[in-house]
C-alpha cells in the first residue's frame, strides 16, 4: 500500500526537531524523508479488518491535513498527549471522505460502493471492551478513558490516523467500524472532507449556552472558519467578530458568515470599544488592555499564549472562553479567570450532544453539508496527489502566506472526485 508513514521513535523525533531549526530549504528536506518522522512508502501492508463484527475498509477520495498532523510533521506534538498516542508507526489522516471497498461480517447499514465520511474517534465499543469505561457509559465516547489501550482492534491511539494498524487517510486504505461511518451520497468531495473538522467546530459552538449577542472567534484557519459557520447557522442574529491578522483570513472569515473582522492583539480591544462602547482598562507593563463591558464568549481557535491572553482580555465578567482544537503548553497569566469569574472550557473532538437529542455533531454536520446555505465552500483551498506530500505539508504549514486554509491529499487518484 502506498502511504505516508510516520515513524515516531525518539531518535527520529529528535532528528526532525533539529532539522526544523536548519535554515529554510534545508530543514524541510532533512526532516521529511529518510531519518525523519515522515516518508512516503509504496510497500506498507494493507490494514486488515479486525476479528470482530461490523468492520469495513475504505479507499479515501480526499483526506485533510489537520493542524495536529502539521504538529507531528514539525515534531511539535504535546509530550503530555503522547500518553494516548502510543503507536510508533502511524499513517496520518483522520479527515476522510471515501468509498467503501470491502465489508466484513456484521456490517448491516453500508455496502461496497457507498461514499462515506469518517468519525475517527475509537472508543471502548470500537476496541471491544465490555463493560465500557465510565465516560463512554455516560455518553462521552470522544473522551474515552481507554484511549491508550489497544483492545481487540490493536489500535493504540484515540482516533484513526494515529496508528498504522487501521491505516489513515494519507494512505490508499483505512479500516473503520460501521458505526463511525456516515453515508454522504453525491455530496461534493471538497465539502464532505470537512465533516470531521466541522463536527469539532459545532461541538465547540455548542459548549456555549447563549447568554448574549456578541461573540469573538480568534483565528481564521480551518477550525476558526468552521466555528464561524457553525455559530452563524445556530444563531443567525449573533454578532460574530473574527480576529484576523491579515486580508486573506479576513476575506475568508466574511465569506463564512462573520459579521466583521478585527485586528490582532491590542487592536482588537480598541476596535471593539470604538464600535460597541465599553471602557478600555490599561494594566501596567502589559501590551494588551482589558475590555470592560466585553463580549459574551470568545472561541480561541489558535491556542497560543498571545491568543489565549487576548481572549481573557476581551470577554466580559462571568463570560466564557472556549479553547478549540489546539493543545499545547503555553505560559499565560490566568489572573482574570479568578478575578472576573470566567469559565474556560477545552474541546477537541466531536461527540454526542444533549442539545441534539443525543445525536453526534458528525451526524448533524453531514446534514448541514448537504445545504448550500451552510457557508463552508471557502475553506478547502488546495488538493495534492499523495506523491506531492511535501509540497502539501509545506503549503499547510505556510497557511495564509501560501493562500491556504484547508489542504487536502488525494491518495487514490483513480477515484473521481465528486463536484
Amino acid at each position: 500500500m502506498r502511504a505516508i508513514l510516520a515513524e515516531l521513535s525518539t531518535q527520529r523525533y529528535l532528528f526532525t526537531a533539529a532539522a526544523q531549526k536548519v535554515p529554510r530549504g534545508l530543514g524541510k528536506s532533512a526532516g521529511w524523508g529518510p531519518g525523519g518522522l515522515l516518508r512516503l512508502v509504496d510497500d506498507l501492508p494493507e490494514p486488515t479488518l479486525p476479528d470482530a463484527p461490523g468492520w469495513l475498509r475504505i479507499r479515501p477520495e480526499l483526506s485533510g491535513v489537520c493542524g495536529s498532523d502539521v504538529g507531528v510533521a514539525h515534531a511539535k506534538s504535546s509530550f503530555v498527549l503522547s500518553a494516548f498516542y502510543r503507536a510508533e508507526r502511524q499513517v496520518l489522516g483522520h479527515e476522510v471522505v471515501g468509498v467503501v471497498d470491502r465489508v466484513g461480517p456484521g456490517v448491516r447499514r453500508l455496502a461496497e460502493g457507498d461514499r462515506v465520511v469518517l468519525d475517527p474517534v475509537l472508543s471502548c465499543v470500537h476496541r471491544g471492551f465490555d463493560p465500557v469505561c465510565r465516560t463512554c457509559r455516560e455518553g462521552h465516547p470522544h473522551v474515552c478513558e481507554r484511549f491508550d489501550e489497544p483492545g481487540r482492534t490493536g489500535c493504540a491511539a484515540p482516533t484513526q490516523g494515529f496508528d498504522a494498524a487501521l491505516g489513515g487517510g494519507w494512505g490508499e486504505y483505512v479500516v473503520a467500524h460501521e458505526s463511525q461511518c456516515h453515508r454522504v451520497g453525491d455530496l461534493p468531495s471538497a465539502r464532505a472532507v470537512l465533516a470531521e473538522p466541522a463536527s469539532i467546530a459545532l461541538h465547540a459552538a455548542l459548549h456555549w449556552t447563549r447568554t448574549g449577542d456578541r461573540a469573538v472567534v480568534i483565528g481564521p484557519g480551518t477550525i476558526g472558519l468552521l466555528t464561524v459557520a457553525a455559530l452563524r447557522r445556530l444563531h443567525p442574529d449573533l454578532d460574530v467578530a473574527v480576529v484576523s491578522p491579515g486580508a486573506f483570513g479576513s476575506e475568508k472569515a466574511l465569506a463564512c458568515g462573520a459579521s466583521r473582522v478585527l485586528p490582532a492583539g491590542a487592536g482588537a480591544v480598541e476596535a471593539l470599544a470604538a464600535a460597541d462602547g465599553g471602557r478600555v482598562v490599561r494594566p501596567r507593563l502589559t501590551k494588551v488592555p482589558i475590555l470592560e463591558q466585553g463580549v459574551d464568549v470568545v472561541f480561541d481557535c489558535v491556542g497560543l499564549s498571545d491568543t489565549i491572553d487576548l481572549a481573557l482580555h476581551l470577554v466580559r465578567p462571568t463570560g466564557t472562553v472556549v479553547l478549540v482544537g489546539a493543545a499545547g503548553k503555553q505560559p499565560v497569566d490566568w489572573s482574570l479567570v479568578w478575578n472576573r469569574e470566567l469559565t474556560v472550557q477545552g474541546t477537541i473532538n466531536s461527540g454526542p450532544e444533549p442539545s441534539l437529542d443525543g445525536r453526534t455533531t458528525m451526524s448533524e454536520i453531514v446534514q448541514w453539508l448537504a445545504d448550500p446555505g451552510y457557508l463552508v465552500d471557502p475553506v478547502v483551498t488546495h488538493t495534492f496527489d499523495l506523491s506531492a506530500w511535501t509540497e502539501a505539508l509545506g503549503t499547510a504549514s505556510a497557511g495564509p502566506s501560501a493562500s491556504a486554509v484547508k489542504v487536502t491529499l488525494r491518495p487514490n487518484p483513480d477515484l473521481d472526485l465528486v463536484g
